[in-house]
């Protein structure tokens, strides 16, 4: 499965913390999703998934869950492209 980059950024909290989100779009699905990263260091990564715009397909979102926690290129492809924006 291929994802489409939309959007992405990145930012440092003064914390030391990043907070990034990146806008994306799966080859087949409906709606476009958003995934928000987070990390107090840098290095390990938490997320949280939703639709980017109006709602789409609950079994569509599912599926995209289940590909970013099974996938690591895809998840990796998303979360470098926060990166690469970064604000500093």
């Amino acid at each position: 499965m291929t994802a489409e980059i939309v959007s992405a950024e990145m930012r440092r909290s003064e914390d030391g913390s990043f907070v990034g989100r990146t806008v994306f779009t799966l080859e087949n699905h409906t709606a476009p999703y958003e995934i928000t990263f987070y990390s107090k260091r840098g290095s390990e990564w938490d997320y949280s998934l939703s639709f980017a715009g109006e709602p789409g397909s609950e079994e569509q979102f599912l599926q995209t869950d289940t590909l970013l926690e099974e996938n690591d290129e895809i998840f990796n492809q998303l979360l470098d492209a926060a990166i690469e924006v970064q604000e500093v």
